[in-house]
Parts: structure tokens; sequence; C-alpha cells
């Protein structure tokens, strides 16, 4: 059989940079992430198709623009949706740096004197600061629980994201609306409640295992809920620290 090379194929993409993922790698199955043996891997630089993904507004807040374009240039990233977030910064920061260069301007306007001004950004500087992320997977409360951490993933804190930018319009209709004070009160009430709810998922998601003071360890879901839901709140506090 003759291959049919494509002779524009050598102009294709190539990396541009390769980056060590804060987390090491430690969080993924084989089947989310593929290391490599050096530790570290390639980020390409975005295509058209992919800047095109980023002026979707629909795939940007449901996040699946992010991890298309995640998908597409750090190919050893094979789900992104779970990527953890410890990693998120560092992915996104290389993209921007393997499409566009080092460095990146920023306009903005100096509040009372309105006059506008421009700063330039050193993306490499950011990126091994994001690169410095100190990743504790134990804590201590001052009462003696060990509590095992585990990172949140890219599709955990996208929902718990739109849950709070829904409750955010919310809150604007209602606050807009020709509703008595006593309708607008019960809403609010209401739309807390959503809000309280989706930071509580976001502690109990973020607990792997309780060990007591006594030394037994609790991993059953249903009994770690149970002891957020009911332990003293400076415990709580502490561990959501």
């Amino acid at each position: 059989m003759v291959e049919n090379t494509n002779p524009l194929s050598k102009y294709y993409r190539q990396p541009s940079i390769y980056i060590k993922l804060p987390s090491q790698g430690r969080y993924y199955p084989s089947n989310v992430f593929t290391p490599t043996e050096t530790g570290e891997i390639p980020v390409l630089p975005m295509t058209a198709k992919d800047e095109m993904s980023f002026k979707t507004p629909d795939a940007m807040i449901n996040g699946q623009a992010t991890v298309d374009v995640i998908k597409s240039c750090v190919p050893n990233l094979k789900d992104p949706w779970k990527m953890v977030n410890y990693d998120t910064d560092t992915v996104l920061l290389a993209i921007r740096i393997a499409t566009y260069g080092e460095t990146m301007a920023i306009n903005y306007t100096v509040p009372v004197t309105d006059e506008a001004q421009e700063h330039t950004v050193n993306l490499p500087a950011l990126l091994e600061v994001a690169g410095k992320a100190i990743i504790e997977d134990y804590a201590t409360t001052s009462k003696g629980f060990k509590i095992k951490i585990q990172p949140l993933n890219y599709k955990t804190l996208t929902k718990i994201q739109i849950a709070r930018f829904e409750q955010q319009k919310i809150y604007g209709t209602i606050d807009n609306s020709e509703l008595t004070t006593d309708e607008k009160q019960s809403a609010f009430a209401k739309s807390f409640d959503v809000l309280n709810k989706v930071n509580f998922s976001l502690l109990i998601d973020s607990i792997s295992e309780v060990t007591t003071p006594d030394g037994e360890t609790v991993t059953d879901r249903a009994q770690i809920i149970e002891f957020c839901n009911k332990a003293d709140t400076k415990t709580i506090t502490e561990i959501q620290d």
C-alpha cells in the first residue's frame, strides 16, 4: 500500500513548552493521565479551532470549551474533566505561553482618575509560582481529628461554579423585581440555602477519610457526611481551612 503523506504535515504545530504538574500526576489513574520518564509533559499551542472554542459563551460557562482546549493542547491529559485543582492554573498558563508567548498585556482603568494604563505580565514567573503549590494530603484539627484530603477535579469545580453563577443571577433578578419585601426575603433565603448546600458539597468532596482522636479511620461517605453535619463549627471550620 502506498502511504499518502501530506507535504504540509511538517508544518503542523509542535510542543512549545514542557511543564511539570504540581501534583506530579500522583492523583491520576492511567486512563486519565499519561506520565513521562522525565516528569515533564509537552504543551502544544492552540489551533484556530481551539481559539474559536474560547469564544463560545455557553461552552465557556459549562467548562466544555476549556476541556476541549486542554485535550487538544496537552495530550498527556486524556480526560481533563478529572484534572485536579492543583494543576489547573499551571496547565492553562502553559497553554497561554505556548500559543501567544511569555508576556501578556493587561489593560485597566485607574479608579477615581479614570486613567487608562497597561501592564505587562511575565507568564513564566506566574507559572513558576503556580508550580510551587503546597499540596497537603492530611490535616489535623485541634481536637485530634486527622483528615485525609483529596483534591477536587475540574468537573466538580465547574459544577460548583455554575451553581454559584446561577444563584448570583437569581439574586440580581430578585433584587430588581417588583416582589414585596417579605417575598424577596423568602426568595433570598432559598437562594442562600442553595449556596450553603453547594459549599457543603465542596467540603464533603474534599474529604477522603477521617481518623478519630481514638485512632479509628472512617471512609464511609454517609458517615463522613453525618459527621460534617453534626460536628461543632470549630472542627468543621478547621477542616475547611
